[in-house]
């Protein structure tokens, strides 16, 4: 069975309320979901990694683009 994806496109959101939006969406997915983040503020990028905690979760992939990175995380 696949896992269930969850997308956020927060491209020009700053990122304290990237950093919620987030945080929200993790603590409601279930263990085995994906989170795919789209982002632009270059602070999210250090910072989703010290507000999630590193046993919560396994880095699948992140992806630099012309304006924007992508962010791809498992929930454990």
């Amino acid at each position: 069975m696949k896992a269930k994806v969850h997308h956020l496109d927060l491209r020009g959101t700053i990122s304290p309320i990237t950093l919620l939006k987030v945080s929200q969406v993790f603590r409601e997915m279930g263990t085995g979901q994906i989170l795919e983040v789209l982002a632009s503020d270059p602070d999210t990028k250090e910072e989703i990694f010290r507000v999630l905690n590193p046993s919560q979760y396994e880095l699948i992939e992140t992806k630099e683009q012309d304006s924007f990175y992508q962010i791809t995380l498992k929930k454990e």
